[in-house]
């Protein structure tokens, strides 16, 4: 068998369609949205299969769906076999954060699903205490981004970085009026801005409250005290269970997502030559490519891209 350390990567939301679980809806891991449907109290079947773009839209559902989707995809891959080679270490995008935790042996996926849930509602809450939005400014260096949000935010608007995706792609987060001037005054570093359609200003200052009501939930959270390295959001570095992932988790809503550093920290920190995206679309492999091109990546976003059994 070919050894090759392989990292395993989750996306976030954003990722979530109409219909994305009926790729898996025939496959013997599909059971387990039976265990995230008790878990979190929502209908995950019916979401996955019969529920409009625009309902998934939802904060809640939307982080839901997509952690559901991860969890069936990566034990369907593990029930095959695995992926062909040594898998070292995991990492996900934002809400992926969570399904790493479950591929990685840190949560069980009951836990994990109550978390998820839990995060979303409180995620949902917080964006009706303090509208905001996020938009992406692309071609632009991360310092010349950085400046620009300082810069902006001294002069009173409300405006921080959120997600730092790949070589010039940088989401910012904050007020409308602060998303907007990012727009304005995009050009002036050589960036064009794309405005998202977010519920809120996620990983910001705006998402404190969120943190807090995660926090209560965090606190009755088993975490297993060793588990495959798992690539933290918030600083980009890998933990293997000695470590204070509920105060992680929390940190991370109102922090910047290191997804750039982290799959540095995946390919150069912890050797990965290959890289396996698991979860609805093939987002991730887009950033990867961008940052790291001299390692191999894979996107398994349905069974027909997994050997049979």
């Amino acid at each position: 068998m070919n050894q090759l350390p392989i990292g395993l990567v989750f996306p976030g939301q954003g990722t979530q369609k109409a219909g994305m679980g009926e790729a898996w809806r025939d496959t013997p891991s599909w059971k387990l949205t039976e265990s995230i449907s008790e878990a979190s109290g929502e209908d995950l079947p019916e979401l996955l299969l019969r529920t409009p773009a625009e309902q998934l839209l939802r904060t809640d559902l939307a982080q839901l769906t997509v952690f559901a989707v991860g969890v069936v995809a990566h034990a369907e891959v593990m029930r095959r076999g695995g992926p062909d080679g040594t898998v070292v270490a995991c990492a996900g995008h934002s809400l992926g954060e969570y399904t790493a935790l479950v591929a990685a042996g840190a949560l069980t996926v009951d836990a994990a699903a109550r978390l998820v849930a839990a995060r979303g509602r409180a995620m949902r809450d917080a964006t009706r205490l303090r509208e905001g939005t996020m938009g992406v400014l692309v071609a632009a260096s991360l310092p010349n981004v950085t400046e620009l949000v300082c810069e902006l935010r001294d002069a009173g608007a409300e405006l921080w970085v959120a997600n730092v995706n790949a070589p010039g792609q940088t989401v910012v987060s904050g007020s409308a009026e602060g998303i907007e001037l990012a727009a304005e005054r995009a050009p002036s570093i050589g960036a064009k801005a794309i405005r998202l359609k977010v519920a809120g200003a996620f990983h910001s200052p705006y998402m404190a409250p969120a943190a807090d009501a995660l926090r209560l939930a965090l606190k009755d959270t088993a975490f297993a005290p060793a588990h495959l390295p798992v690539v933290a959001n918030v600083d980009a570095r890998p933990y293997d269970g000695d470590c204070d992932w509920p105060d992680l988790a929390a940190r991370q809503l109102t922090s910047p997502v290191l997804w750039e550093q982290s799959v540095r920290a995946l390919t150069e920190g912890l050797g990965c030559r290959r890289l396996v995206e698991l979860g609805p679309g093939r987002t991730l492999a887009g950033m990867i490519r961008r940052i790291a091109p001299d390692v191999e990546v894979t996107s398994v976003d349905g069974p027909e891209a997994l050997p049979t059994d």
